[in-house]
């Protein structure tokens, strides 16, 4: 198998990553707005929207990656 043949596959692998640590991340900013500190869930909102924009074109680009030829 070239190794052009998984790069398709270690961007799926990596965005299913990013997938997992961006819910993760969230479970933790819901725990921390619990407790009363609004100011860096807001922070971690912030940061997870940057996430979850970028992740529409990650899938976008696997789409492309993925297509039979």
């Amino acid at each position: 198998m070239p190794n052009s043949d998984l790069l398709p596959s270690l961007l799926f692998k990596i965005n299913e990553n990013q997938q997992a640590l961006e819910a993760a991340i969230m479970e933790l900013t819901l725990w921390v707005e619990q407790r009363g500190s609004s100011e860096v869930g807001g922070n971690v909102r912030g940061a997870l929207d940057t996430i979850r924009s970028n992740e529409k074109f990650i899938n976008m680009t696997l789409a492309v990656f993925m297509a039979p030829e």
